[in-house]
């Protein structure tokens, strides 16, 4: 993207590459004092604009890098939050889970303590009523060793 100010530089760089060599010298050669000196004025005016133009971009793309870089930091705050509780609940479901097996142990172990109470209860010559009552206890027994896995399960 071409500015004023390099337009006008290649303009005054034109008009010198193109001039005639003076009389007797290589090296030196004739320009329009007046043209050359207006081109040059022009370059100078136009050099505040086009440096303020370029103070602008640098501004606006240093207030675009600070942004990126304060959003790069709040993702990396949120993560390592992130990380951090992930960490401090692992125990937490350990925990859980290791009381969950405790009460599914416990319920069995009621579970066959009532089923050996019911047998106990029942007698082979006592049959009848007894026997009924003490296979309703069974079946309960069961039922409750049942209820107490299924809660823990969903504990």
């Amino acid at each position: 993207m071409a500015t004023a100010v390099d337009e006008l530089l290649d303009m005054l760089f034109d008009m010198i590459d193109e001039a005639k060599n003076a009389a007797f010298s290589g090296d030196k050669c004739v320009i329009e004092r007046d043209k050359a000196l207006d081109l040059i004025e022009d370059a100078k005016k136009q050099l505040p604009v086009d440096l303020a133009e370029a103070r602008k971009i640098l501004n606006a793309r240093n207030e675009y890098l600070a942004a990126a870089k304060r959003e790069a930091e709040e993702i990396k705050k949120r993560a390592e939050i992130e990380a951090n509780q992930m960490v401090s609940e692992a125990p937490v479901m350990n925990q859980a889970r290791q009381k969950a097996r405790e009460i599914l142990n416990q319920a069995e172990e009621d579970a066959k303590r009532a089923r050996r109470e019911a047998r106990r209860a029942v007698r082979p010559a006592a049959l009848g009523t007894k026997a009924q009552q003490a296979l309703a206890l069974q079946r309960e027994a069961g039922q409750a060793a049942r209820t107490r896995r299924s809660r823990a399960e969903r504990e």
